[in-house]
């Protein structure tokens, strides 16, 4: 591994932080490098959380917030903004293990002129009314299913519905009467409560918008023993996040307490005082303490 110096003896090195020079860290020293030239891959990102790669083979002359139009996943095209170029995008489709070979990248077709942006803008600006209009139809068909959020494609012949159900919902007839609606071509994809949160957005309990809104691209699950061991009260009301599941925040640091957990003895051990046993009550991971109780009291 190389920091770019010439050098690394001078650097800080260790097993677990790689090569760092000036307050300089390179954070994919881990990942294996693409084998071969990947000047062409582009990563391109629509509304909200919705990214995808491409490929691009016509050698366009991109840059990163450039608005391109890109072949759409069916029929037409679609429209969104660059937001990563070359090795880091191969990186990326390693990390996601994204298999090109069975799903092969889609070409970028040209950055959007002026006419593209204008049909993107008024699809844009038809989502509201046509999501209002959709959750009537719905009611009306007195369907057990939420409808979240509309997406239409770039060049506005494309409706693609998001929706959260329990059950098996049977929406062809729904799907005809949105065709009908609408005069665009329908898809109904159903998403967990996670997505859901994602794509409504919000403020969570710490005062900041939600990080599934804002920065995740990927929802881990999230288990109680998570809360368990950095010390939290099961206590659903302040450990769920808006989407009504465990906070994904959980996570985050769960490592740093497991490791930290380590260096302290069971919880199930009983100390013999003078005063008799003592029984183990809580601990203050940060303080490095344990407190006991004694039981014969």
């Amino acid at each position: 591994m190389s920091c770019g110096t010439g050098d690394c003896s001078t650097c800080e090195v260790s097993e677990n932080r790689g090569c760092g020079v000036s307050g300089v860290f390179d954070w994919l020293y881990q990942i294996e490098g693409p084998k071969q030239d990947n000047d062409n891959l582009v990563e391109v990102q629509f509304k909200g959380d919705r990214k995808d790669f491409y490929i691009n083979n016509r050698n366009i002359d991109l840059s990163h917030g450039a608005v391109v139009a890109v072949e759409a996943e069916k029929s037409g095209h679609d429209i969104g903004k660059v937001t990563m170029l070359g090795e880091l995008v191969a990186l990326q489709i390693i990390r996601k293990k994204r298999d090109i070979d069975t799903k092969p990248l889609k070409n970028i077709y040209r950055i959007a002129s002026k006419k593209d942006k204008e049909t993107w803008s008024l699809a844009i600006n038809n989502e509201v009314k046509i999501l209002e209009k959709a959750k009537r139809i719905i009611e009306a068909f007195n369907l057990e299913m939420k409808l979240s959020d509309v997406e239409l494609q770039g060049d506005n012949s494309k409706a693609t519905f998001y929706y959260t159900a329990e059950k098996r919902v049977d929406f062809r007839a729904l799907i005809r009467e949105y065709s009908l609606q609408f005069g665009v071509k329908i898809e109904m994809r159903q998403i967990g409560a996670r997505q859901e949160a994602a794509k409504i957005g919000g403020i969570g309990s710490c005062g900041r918008e939600l990080c599934c809104s804002t920065w995740m691209t990927e929802f881990p699950s999230v288990s109680t023993s998570a809360a368990r061991y950095q010390q939290l009260a099961i206590n659903p009301q302040k450990i769920s996040g808006q989407c009504g599941r465990l906070k994904c925040c959980l996570n985050f640091e769960l490592d740093g307490y497991t490791e930290a957990l380590k260096e302290f003895p069971s919880s199930k051990i009983k100390l013999k005082t003078k005063s008799g046993i003592a029984k183990f009550v809580k601990l203050d991971v940060f303080k490095g303490l344990l407190f006991y109780l004694n039981i014969e009291n």
